[in-house]
Formats: C-alpha cells, structure tokens, sequence
C-alpha cells in the first residue's frame, strides 16, 4: 500500500484555524444570553477535556465521551448525544485533523479517498432515512455495543495491533474500495444513529486487515471522523435542524476541544500509544455494563441476550478481519 509522506510541515495553517475559530467562537458567546448558557453546561465541557485528548489519540471521536455523558449521566435524550457528538467533533476532530495533515503524519490515503466518498453517499442517508426511525433505546444499544466490542478487542488483542509495523502492501484500487465500503456502511449504520462509529470501523479494518501501524491507522481514523461530523452537522442544519440544547453544550465545549484533540494527537507521541488505548478500552467496557445495568428495566432478558448476541457479531467480525489480514500478510511475506 502506498503511503504519501512529507517531511515539511505546515503548523501556520493549524495556527490560523485556531485563531479563527476562536474568533467566532467568541463572537457568539457575546450575543445574548449564550453566555450564560455556556456556564451553565460547564460540566460537559470538563468532561470533554478527556474526551478530546482520546479524540486526538485513539480511532474514537469525542462523542465516545460526550454521548454518554450526556445521555447516561445528565440523562438526556440519545438523539441530543448524537447530535452534540457531530457538533463537538465537528471542531475537536477537525482540529486534530488539520493540524495532523500540516505536520505531514502518514495516512493510508487510498483507503481514507474511498472512506471519505463513504461518508459522504452513506451520512446524510442514514440521517435522513435510517435515523429517524431508530428509538431512543436502540440509539444508546447500537453506541454501547460497537465501542463495548471495541473495548474487549483491544484489551484481548492490544499486544499484536501495537506491535505492528508499516502495513500490508494490497493494490490502491482494491484499498480505495474497502476504505467505500466500511464507510459507507458504517455512516450509514452507526455515525447516522449515534454520531460515532466510522473511525472505529476504518481503523479495524487498517489494523486488523492491513495489519497497519498506529501511526498511521489512528491518523486516518481521525481524519474520517472529523469529515463524517462536518457531513452530519451540515445535513442535519440543511435538513431537520439539531436537537434544542445542542447549541449551549456545544458553546461550552467546542473552545476546550479545538485545543484538547490536537493535544492529545501531540502528546501521544510521547506518552505512547498502547497506555491511552487500554485505559480507553477499560472505559469502552465500562460504558456497556453500566447501559445494559442502566436500561435493564426496559431490555429484559430478551434484550440483554440481543445485546450480547451483537457483542458476539461484533467481536466475530474484528476476528474474521484479524483472520483474513494474517493470512494475505504471512502470503506475501
């Protein structure tokens, strides 16, 4: 696989995106009242503060933080979870993201041009045909379950995705439609509904199946996940507008994680990757058990066994990855 390095970096564009944001940003809490709205949502953007450094150092987005807090702590509705994760990752990530593309990191960018035209067919679809149907109680399963089963794979399998070097060299043309299909389908399915998803799912199919460093795979996630909450901010504008109460957490927390992600896609370099990734996981874990303990009256044992039982899918599809991208590596080794 080919992979596009640049020794030259271009920090000034980060610089003039951060003062830029800062500016409107700024501007917008002095009109009336969003002051005031902004303090009183200051407990979502403490908790951002980790979330945005495991935005910028791990394949999860923001709202792998921020939708639980909101909906499993503060008690809110999931469909505001999922639309504060697009508005907060839409300048988190971003930020990540660009300050990652000028200091010319190494990206999987064939797989990330065909992630990218994903994201773009499979977000706005899901949001407007799939997500509307989806209950608020499905919404919180499908969120608990993908980065539930994430959590087990890299507290099971940590060791040999970190001990990856480079990536399996497969044709760009068949990186390019590998990199469409898991983004689209992922868009469509989990990124629609909850706000999350697609990094997770990229960066499994780099890792698992291309057998990708993560230096690279944890990058390009960044990437598609920054992209797929900009595609979801602006068609749900464009569309049926974001949930009421967006707007004031969103106020709250945006100025902490257009620093915090970059940050955390920073100090990784230093602090390792593997450290952030198990606490990451424990956490992932964690969520899962306190959502099925959390909605147990309205799962039953019906539920709870349909949520283990997509667990299991979950876990089963990372292994059959893993599978595949062993075999092709030890065919062309």
């Amino acid at each position: 696989m080919s992979l596009r390095t640049k020794p030259r970096s271009y920090l000034w564009i980060w610089f003039l995106w951060i003062g830029l944001f800062y500016a409107v940003w700024l501007y917008l809490v002095s009109l009336n009242g969003n002051w005031d709205a902004a303090k009183e949502s200051w407990p979502i953007a403490l908790a951002m503060a980790l979330g945005s450094y495991a935005a910028g150092s791990t394949p999860m987005g923001g709202g792998t933080v921020g939708f639980p807090i909101l909906v499993l702590l503060f008690d809110q509705p999931a469909q505001l979870g999922r639309d504060f994760s697009f508005a907060v990752q839409s300048i988190g990530m971003v930020s990540a993201g660009i300050l990652i593309l000028a200091r010319r990191q190494p990206l999987a960018w064939a797989m990330l041009s065909g992630a990218v035209l994903g994201a773009t067919i499979g977000t706005p679809l899901g949001i407007l045909w799939i997500a509307p149907w989806a209950p608020s109680l499905v919404i919180k399963l499908v969120f608990a379950v993908v980065w539930g089963s994430f959590g087990v794979l890299h507290l099971w399998r940590l060791g040999e995705i970190a001990s990856h070097q480079g990536m399996t060299d497969f044709d760009e043309r068949w990186d390019f439609r590998v990199g469409f299909g898991v983004s689209f389908l992922a868009c469509a399915g989990l990124v629609s509904v909850s706000g999350v998803g697609v990094d997770m799912a990229l960066y499994a199919a780099l890792v698992l199946l291309c057998r990708a460093d993560l230096k690279i795979a944890i990058p390009t996630s960044v990437i598609i996940m920054a992209y797929a909450s900009v595609v979801g901010v602006i068609t749900k504008w464009a569309s049926v507008g974001m949930e009421p109460g967006v707007m004031k957490n969103w106020l709250a927390a945006a100025p902490v994680v257009a620093m915090g992600a970059p940050l955390g896609a920073v100090a990784v370099g230093y602090l390792g990757r593997k450290p952030t990734l198990l606490i990451v996981a424990f956490l992932c874990v964690v969520q899962l058990l306190w959502t099925l303990i959390r909605e147990w009256e309205s799962l039953g044992w019906v539920g709870l066994i349909a949520a283990l039982g997509a667990l299991l899918v979950c876990l089963g599809g990372f292994e059959w990855l893993r599978a595949w991208g062993r075999r092709v590596a030890l065919d062309r080794g």
